[in-house]
């Protein structure tokens, strides 16, 4: 008796079965969405010009509609033209009650729509977008998806090239921030509310790659806009981009400090070799004043004073200063040598005057008598004679201990100053001179910009 009812259970649990897949079988789920498609969107039954309700099919609340977004990729950073180009995948999700169906007990999941103008959008723009564009290889990159509760998700890649007002004060030293701003064009804050998607509503590519900036972080805020007609909903992304300094390192840093250092070289040349100092100076001024004007030529002309600036015009000035001081030692060196060719005439006329007033007393000598007597001074002195006491003053003094040297004073009586040894001294006090003063320069400069940097990166 047990083993009929075994039996009977069994085969009435496969007849389950196979009806169940019978059934499974016969169903087709591709019709089946053509005709909940049929019965939601069908002429007459759904106006595309209609905002849905708001929460809970409420009538007089706004419409809702939760945005995310997906970073693909960063392409361009545009110093000059102020403005960046991004790739994005964009997402928007609402509720719309009329779009509601049956999912036939779960099965249905959603529905995918490829065209847009089927079921009511949100009329959101980029409003500092410069230009944009879709993706259409193959297909249009663009898909909705009605869910059975109404909720409609719209999905599209897009590329954008938008708007980065750009402060280039500490430029290469910078951070800049580039915004990606969202807002309704036509329908105020009463009608449409933009949202940011709970939990992570930016995503960003891993291994993002920009050649000149890095990303450093982003932040998601909101911004509505009020004006003549209304108060309209928006949001942002505000993306912080850090410039990577190693470029400019490389081409433009080191490239000037060179430059200046080479300028340098005209003081250990002798101050008769014209051509040579006057080329190396000219040469490293030219060279300096191409490399500035083509560091000016990929930024925009701004009113401010740039980092680059000072770096650039001090550099110049150390190189225009070298070549002055060129022009300084050679005027020193003619101005001296006319000195001293008349201080050698001077002196000739003098010795010639010496010489003649010596002839003259010789030829007076001998025309006096012959019998003249002449006063013999003794070869000895006595104690008290003050000749012998100047002479024991003399030997004392010369005797005294010596004082102690000064340095720079010995330094710079190796070069006397005689009007012919000024061009000399000139060129050895820029040796030294003309690189403290840019070592002192640099500590300046990097210890100012740098804590700038830090104090834009804190802020």
């Amino acid at each position: 008796m047990g083993s009929g009812h075994y039996f009977w259970a069994i085969f009435y649990f496969a007849s389950l079965c196979s009806a169940s897949l019978a059934n499974n079988a016969k169903i087709n789920f591709r019709e089946k969405e053509k005709k909940v498609l049929d019965q939601i969107l069908g002429a007459g039954k759904y106006d595309a010009r209609i905002r849905p309700s708001g929460i809970n099919g409420t009538a007089n609340l706004a419409t809702m509609v939760k945005v995310n977004m997906f970073l693909r990729s960063i392409s361009k950073i545009d110093d000059y033209k102020m403005e960046y180009s991004v790739q994005l995948t964009f997402r928007e999700q609402w509720t719309d009650e009329r779009l509601k169906f049956d999912d036939i007990q779960g099965r249905l999941k959603y529905l995918t729509l490829t065209e847009a103008n089927r079921v009511w959008m949100p009329d959101l723009f980029f409003s500092n977008e410069k230009e944009g564009h879709f993706h259409n290889i193959i297909m249009p990159n663009v898909y909705i998806r009605i869910f059975p509760n109404g909720s409609v998700l719209y999905s599209i890649r897009i590329s954008l090239t938008l708007a980065c007002p750009m402060n280039l004060k500490l430029y290469p030293l910078d951070r800049q921030i580039c915004s990606l701003r969202m807002a309704s064009y036509g329908w105020t804050t009463n009608d449409l509310v933009f949202l940011w998607k709970e939990g992570d509503p930016v995503q960003v590519v891993k291994n993002l790659h920009l050649p000149r900036f890095t990303l450093e972080k982003f932040l998601t805020d909101y911004c509505n806009s009020k004006t003549n007609t209304g108060e309209y909903s928006c949001l942002k992304v505000d993306l912080l981009f850090k410039r990577e300094f190693s470029y400019y390192l490389i081409q433009i840093y080191i490239p000037c400090c060179m430059l200046v250092i080479v300028s340098w070289v005209s003081f250990w040349l002798d101050q008769g070799a014209v051509p040579a100092r006057v080329s190396l100076g000219v040469t490293t001024l030219l060279t300096m004043a191409t490399q500035t004007s083509g560091i000016n030529a990929s930024l925009p002309p701004v009113s401010y004073t740039k980092a680059i600036d000072v770096w650039t015009g001090v550099c110049l000035t150390f190189v225009f200063g070298a070549l002055l001081e060129f022009a300084l030692v050679n005027y020193a060196s003619r101005s001296g040598s006319n000195k001293s060719n008349m201080h050698k005439e001077n002196m000739k006329k003098k010795r010639r005057d010496l010489e003649q007033a010596s002839l003259d007393a010789a030829s007076d000598l001998l025309d006096t008598d012959s019998n003249a007597t002449f006063a013999m001074k003794p070869l000895v002195r006595h104690p008290g004679d003050p000749l012998a006491l100047e002479k024991r003053l003399q030997c004392e003094v010369h005797m005294q201990a010596p004082k102690r040297p000064n340095c720079c004073k010995t330094w710079l009586s190796k070069f006397p100053t005689r009007q012919c040894s000024r061009s000399k001294r000139i060129d050895v006090i820029s040796r030294i001179t003309f690189p403290l003063v840019f070592a002192l320069f640099n500590l300046v400069y990097w210890s100012t910009y740098l804590f700038r940097e830090e104090e834009d990166e804190t802020f």
